[in-house]
């Protein structure tokens, strides 16, 4: 797996350091099918092109060569979000209980569910991907949008 650093950015520090953990565990643990090819493996490499996330993707035989593309106005909403229960949850850390910090993160973490259950819908009969996947794959997406 592979961002296209054409139409992504580089970030600080921090931001490459996410993104990298982001990509490691989706290339560790994942289950990802495309229909129209069955057999993998597959060659994932991410873009953005006009504001939607490309899935360029291609079989490790060469015999397939896809690209889907997918818009991410249905997650900007849950990316603010999220972004806010990040914020509220380090700062947190710092300061609240651990009864204040269990229930911020609880709030995260549904969050993280509801973006992945997006993702889910957005690539039905695309590409499959397990709840697990959908979760890491939210990750990077937010990884590649986080200001730092």
């Amino acid at each position: 797996m592979t961002l296209d650093e054409a139409s992504i950015a580089r970030g600080n520090p921090d931001q490459e350091h996410e993104r990298a953990i982001a990509i490691h565990d989706i290339v560790e643990t994942n289950s990802f099918r495309v229909p129209e090819h069955p057999d993998g493996p597959y060659a994932l490499r991410l873009g953005i092109v006009e504001s939607k996330l490309a899935f360029e993707i291609s079989t490790a035989d060469g015999s397939g060569r896809m690209t889907h593309y997918l818009s991410l106005a249905p997650l900007r909403r849950v990316i603010k979000d999220y972004e806010l229960v990040c914020s509220s949850y380090y700062d947190a850390i710092r300061t609240a209980s651990s009864t204040q910090i269990e229930a911020i993160d609880m709030g995260r973490r549904a969050l993280h569910n509801e973006a992945s259950e997006v993702l889910l819908q957005r690539l039905e009969g695309k590409v499959e991907i397990d709840f697990d996947t959908a979760r890491r794959l939210f990750t990077l997406i937010y990884a590649l949008h986080w200001r730092g």
